[in-house]
């Protein structure tokens, strides 16, 4: 099966794809990277906010107050060939704050047999949790946190199987 197309059945869940913007920015085109490598299980958390009020007549209503997104991403093995190690190491090592350490998730769902596939952009910001881990290989684990400016569109996949996104008009 291949990665990029849906067959029946079943999502796998190598057909939700999230990709970070390696550059945090530093271009006028994203260079996107993907996660997953050595990550066993990762979930975006929607973190629904809703709070129950119940009024002096014992009537109850729920206040939506939207989500706070968030993914974990609990294993990144330091290896300097990665695209996003250098900034990931920066964020890490010289406690950045604020939007350096800010750029753009990708996310695709691949639930057809050609794409165009549906996507979304949107802000983030990048804080490693730790950095270390037992022998064998540092790991910095970090986590996402989703910061406005959600973009609905479509992505495509060249023949070098990086991702195209077009925002819907």
């Amino acid at each position: 099966m291949n990665e990029y197309s849906y067959t029946s059945g079943k999502l796998h869940r190598s057909h939700l794809k999230h990709f970070l913007d390696s550059t945090f920015g530093g271009t006028n085109s994203p260079a996107w990277y993907l996660i997953g490598k050595n990550v066993e299980d990762t979930s975006v958390e929607l973190n629904p906010d809703t709070s129950t009020v119940k009024n002096i007549l014992d009537e109850s209503y729920v206040e939506d107050n939207g989500y706070e997104p968030a993914l974990e991403v609990p294993t990144f093995y330091a290896d300097p060939t990665d695209a996003i190690y250098e900034k990931i190491k920066a964020i890490a090592m010289q406690r950045l704050t604020g939007d350096q350490c800010r750029t753009t998730i990708l996310e695709v769902i691949i639930d057809k047999t050609t794409g165009p596939y549906e996507a979304y952009t949107e802000e983030v910001i990048i804080k490693p949790q730790s950095y270390g881990g037992p022998q064998g290989s540092v790991n910095i684990p970090y986590n996402i946190s989703f910061a406005g400016n959600r973009v609905k569109g479509t992505v495509t996949f060249g023949t070098d199987h990086k991702p195209v996104f077009t925002a819907e008009e």
